[in-house]
């Protein structure tokens, strides 16, 4: 959630980035109207509850008559108390209701629109010619059944439409993608982590998950537990109530988990093959800092990204996400788009976030330094997202038959393959 201090001191921030939203402005004046009712509860508690116990104090003292009617007046005092401090805790109750659904104030200079108003901030890398090369280039799926690497029938069969299993060599490439993702990360100076993949509403609701992306979301109502749709969720709960030493900051994690999403508003979208499923594996890196520094671990986190995009010699661009397309949490985000030669476009493969102290004040991590006592600032970054990686590679590093070059930081992972080739 934002700071309070912010409704007090600069309500017109608040306003301005609710319209770059495209998000109601009207709940920044809720809020400062029950913000204002939520402290005059409080402050007419107080003042209540502080001259019942100054009369307890005269009480003690008093003798014959006086006592009485200190008495019959600290009876009197006591059924108001208690009436402001329910008032009290109504207001609070309401604010708290409010301020939940207030999203994470954009920066002023984030690109203002929607979903197709993003900026391309850079293009690395030149898509092949295939019609040059002479050949017209077959889609991941037919790719992937050559290579004996995908196998949708028997996914749906076992588990429904958008899954899949990896078998033989696309299984195989996977761990390549995981142990590269962790080599890389880890030079980086990232601790790897294998969090849990089910996870307490309290974690789900302080990543900002149960707002605009509650329909995506698996819920296992017996056990009250939800399925991640990234491991982000786990490791901003990871710390959870902890009180951190500045002095360790940054810390950076990369997470390797499945990610379950119901892709309830996709319905007819990419249904063919394994760009957009219920279920795949990614890892993901998250980092814990001050909040001054948060900006600059964003660009670090990008450069991450780019650089494990490079690696795999896919050719991609750097997008910089409108202020409209933008989740509850992030203030500014990035997204890889990857080019897609079937589809003759590029496609989202990685994306990385600020959050600044919004994830960090709802699940209450805090550091301590000199100053005292505050708010950590918590970003995020896709380092692999495995399915749309594989697709990735197969389409662009396809030969005419159907083998597919294999780029050379993969080749130590997967056994020195220079090429994966067709089943007999």
């Amino acid at each position: 959630m934002i700071d309070p201090k912010l409704l007090r001191t600069d309500p017109d921030l608040l306003r301005r980035a609710q319209a770059a939203r495209g998000e109601s402005v009207e709940l920044v004046d809720e809020l400062v109207s029950a913000d204002e009712a939520r402290r005059s509860a409080i402050a007419s508690f107080e003042t209540q509850r502080a001259e019942q116990k100054d009369l307890g104090k005269q009480v003690a003292q008093a003798k014959g008559e006086e006592k009485a009617a200190l008495l019959a007046r600290t009876k009197e005092l006591a059924a108001g108390v208690k009436a402001a401090e329910a008032a009290s805790n109504e207001a609070g109750a309401k604010f708290d209701e409010l301020i939940k659904q207030l999203p994470n104030p954009v920066f002023d200079d984030v690109p203002r629109g929607g979903e197709d108003d993003f900026v391309v901030v850079e293009t690395i890398g030149t898509p092949r010619d295939f019609a040059a090369e002479g050949f017209t280039p077959r889609d991941h799926l037919e790719l992937g059944e050559m290579l004996g690497a995908i196998d949708m029938e028997r996914g749906a069969k076992v588990s429904g439409s958008r899954f899949y299993f990896l078998t033989g060599i696309g299984a195989q490439l996977e761990f390549a993608l995981l142990n590269l993702a962790m080599a890389k990360a880890m030079s980086w100076g990232f601790t790897p982590v294998i969090p849990p993949a089910l996870v307490k509403p309290s974690a789900m609701e302080g990543t900002g998950f149960l707002g605009q992306a509650a329909q995506d979301v698996y819920h296992l109502p017996a056990d009250d537990l939800y399925l991640v749709g990234t491991s982000e969720v786990a490791l901003a709960a990871f710390h959870s109530d902890e009180i951190l030493d500045a002095a360790s900051l940054p810390l950076q994690y990369v997470g390797y988990s499945p990610c379950y999403r119901r892709e309830a508003g996709s319905y007819g979208k990419d249904t063919k093959g394994i760009f957009r499923v219920h279920w795949f594996d990614k890892a993901e890196m998250f980092v814990y800092c001050d909040p001054a520094d948060a900006e600059a671990q964003h660009q670090k986190l990008l450069g991450y990204e780019k650089e494990f995009i490079q690696a795999l010699e896919i050719p991609f661009q750097v997008l910089e996400v409108a202020s409209g397309d933008l989740g509850l949490s992030a203030a500014r985000k990035y997204d890889c788009y990857g080019w897609l030669p079937t589809q003759d476009k590029y496609r989202e493969i990685t994306s990385t976030s600020n959050c600044t102290e919004f994830q960090a004040r709802r699940l209450n991590i805090r550091m301590r330094d000199g100053d005292g006592v505050r708010s950590v600032a918590t970003l995020n970054g896709t380092l692999c997202a495995m399915t749309r990686t594989i697709i990735m590679l197969f389409e662009n590093h396809q030969q005419a038959d159907g083998s597919v070059y294999v780029p050379a930081a993969l080749r130590p992972y997967l056994g020195g393959l220079d090429y994966l080739r067709p089943l007999g």
